[in-house]
């Protein structure tokens, strides 16, 4: 029992862990499936079928292309746009900022669905024929709260002193936000855009009601469970999780180096 008591926390921690990964093993283990018929519920036989053609199933990957673009320039608009707001309201005093840091959240607070129906009813109500340029603004506007919340929070914890002292080596406001401020407040940039592009990514009801005829992955992911999931759609599952934890781990070691370095 004393045992159990020191090592609850980590007990703990190593079951959530598990938890947490056991679906991605699951899209792993069965990724390497060939399925009798059009299910890939069950195991049959190991195979690299999947594998040698990803884009074996039909418009698998046109949908795939579209979703990388829909988060790529999302991620864009969000990030400029939420940098841009969080600098001012850290850094500006000025009449309803209050307000308008408490409106920034309510995208973050309110239900996915609530926000969906709000958007269609006004691109409806503007006459905007639903696709790609909605899906973009919707997307656009959700994950502008994510970025200003991280960047904000970088912001906020950035000592004054470091760009007062730049300014007292002569060093102009450009100089002094490129050389200083940006390098400082990067990796509350980089933590808000890689957000809003998993997160743009990844949407599925603001996509439904605003796409129209469009089809994004997750739309065809879930058009294809009505019919049966094909295993191409697990081999990009798959390649997904390995590109993202690969990610991880280069930020890791970066991070690490410039601890050595700085050391």
């Amino acid at each position: 029992m004393s045992w159990l008591r020191r090592n609850l926390v980590v007990i703990a921690g190593l079951i959530t862990l598990a938890f947490l990964i056991l679906p991605n093993l699951v899209v792993l283990v069965f990724s390497f499936n060939k399925p009798k018929g059009r299910f890939n519920y069950a195991w049959q036989e190991f195979s690299l079928d999947a594998w040698r053609d990803p884009c074996g199933v039909a418009d698998l990957c046109g949908s795939l292309a579209l979703s990388l673009q829909i988060a790529a320039w999302a991620t864009l608009g969000a990030t400029v746009l939420g940098v841009m707001v969080a600098f001012a309201l850290v850094r500006y005093r000025f009449r309803a900022r209050s307000t308008v840091s408490a409106l920034i959240f309510l995208p973050m607070a309110m239900p996915e669905v609530v926000m969906a129906a709000s958007l269609l009813t006004l691109f409806l109500n503007m006459g905007v024929q639903l696709g790609f340029w909605t899906i973009l603004i919707a997307h656009i506007m959700f994950c502008l709260s994510f970025v200003v919340t991280a960047v904000k929070a970088r912001v906020m914890s950035m000592d004054p002193r470091l760009e007062q002292a730049a300014q007292d080596l002569y060093a102009g406001p450009v100089q002094t936000f490129l050389r200083v401020t940006l390098p400082i407040a990067a990796p509350g940039i980089a933590a808000g855009a890689l957000l809003a592009f998993a997160l743009s990514f990844d949407d599925f009801i603001i996509t439904n009601f605003n796409a129209g005829s469009t089809v994004t992955f997750p739309m065809y992911v879930w058009g294809s469970a009505q019919r049966g999931t094909p295993v191409q759609i697990n081999v990009i599952g798959t390649a997904m999780f390995a590109v993202a934890i690969l990610l991880v781990l280069a930020g890791m070691l970066i991070g690490n180096r410039r601890k050595k370095q700085a050391r």
